[in-house]
């Protein structure tokens, strides 16, 4: 997989642009240069960003190795997406979500992850769910043993992996650009207040319904879940405003 090393530095009035390394294998330059700017971005942390970060297609065209041609049509597929978006005579800037839009990403995820648990419960084999179970191997009684960045990406990639067991493959397809956008938000907020504990106990219960095949437990669990990031986001996330 290619290694994306990325900086943030600082143009005009403030604003704020990446750098990154040059591509590789140039085999494919459209889908590589959309790849290395899309795991560009979504390493950011956008939201611990106090300025707007510019993507100067002519610089990325040059860092990447490649002509512009690529670059914009990279840009294009990622605004479509939701990552970029164009100001015209400013250029392109990576998207901040706004609070609303973030919550309600969480609502949506909220539906497609409680319907994969349901489906976890009816198809899943034990050893698949024994495997959420080995995630959490090195806490004891749900108590935060691991760095706090440790666990984030554990966070994610049980979330993920939760959708990936619903054995449905619209439903990862749904799910895969919104938990993309989400990555970042889940990122910011499992260090506020004390989430990343109360997140432990969740994970666990969770697992303890999908082990038990309590197809109506398992559900509510997840979805209460991912709708108490939602009111998290809702009462502290000023910084989205």
């Amino acid at each position: 997989m290619m290694s994306i090393e990325s900086t943030i530095r600082r143009v005009n009035g403030g604003a704020q642009k990446l750098s990154v390394a040059p591509l590789e294998d140039t085999s494919t330059f459209k889908n590589r240069a959309y790849t290395a700017l899309k795991e560009v971005i979504v390493s950011l942390n956008i939201y611990d960003q106090t300025q707007e970060v510019r993507l100067d297609e002519r610089q990325l065209a040059q860092s990447l190795g490649v002509s512009r041609t690529p670059v914009r049509e990279a840009m294009a597929q990622l605004e479509r997406e939701g990552f970029v978006h164009s100001v015209p005579r400013r250029g392109i800037y990576v998207v901040r979500k706004t609070k609303r839009e973030v919550i309600e990403m969480i609502q949506v995820w909220a539906a497609l992850e409680s319907l994969a648990a349901r489906l976890i419960t009816q198809h899943a084999t034990d050893d698949e769910i024994g495997r959420l179970r080995e995630m959490f191997a090195s806490f004891d009684d749900g108590t935060l043993h691991a760095k706090l960045d440790e666990y984030s990406e554990l966070n994610i990639q049980f979330h993920q992996t939760i959708i990936a067991m619903g054995g449905n493959g619209i439903l990862v397809n749904l799910a895969e650009n919104l938990f993309t956008h989400m990555r970042m938000i889940r990122r910011k907020t499992i260090g506020e207040e004390d989430r990343a504990d109360r997140s432990i106990q969740d994970h666990l219960a969770i697992i303890q319904a999908l082990e038990a095949r309590d197809t109506d437990l398992a559900e509510v669990l997840v979805r209460n879940h991912a709708l108490g990031l939602a009111d998290h986001v809702a009462r502290f996330a000023d910084y989205l405003e």
